[in-house]
């Protein structure tokens, strides 16, 4: 009976030795950095890296382009208090002879 059980004991040691060496193979092939899980973790990381500057970059610009286009809308609402002035302006004007210039310069002659 002590030998059936020792022989138990040594296959169940040799089953557990097998199992942890299978997972040990399938653990290094999981962080492998070129083919397996952890090379697409260090892709992904990359990648994000990457999409963290563009967007970094992205923000600075769209920044800058609202500053610049405030700028211009003041500039636009500048020129158009101007111009309401001048057609206010044209309007005060006396009405034009209807007679030309040259008109009066040949009967006056």
């Amino acid at each position: 009976m002590g030998l059936i059980a020792d022989f138990l004991l040594i296959a169940g040691a040799l089953g557990g030795a097998v199992y942890c060496n299978l997972l040990a193979r399938r653990l290094r092939r999981f962080n492998d950095l070129e083919r397996g899980m952890g090379g697409a973790i260090a892709t992904l990381s990359a990648q994000v890296d990457d999409m963290t500057r563009a967007l970094e970059a992205a923000r600075r610009t769209a920044g800058e382009s609202s500053a610049s286009l405030q700028d211009l809308t003041v500039r636009a609402e500048d020129v158009a208090r101007r111009l309401e002035l001048l057609v206010a302006s044209v309007q005060t004007l006396p009405e034009p002879d209807p007679v030309p210039m040259w008109r009066h310069h040949r009967e006056a002659g």
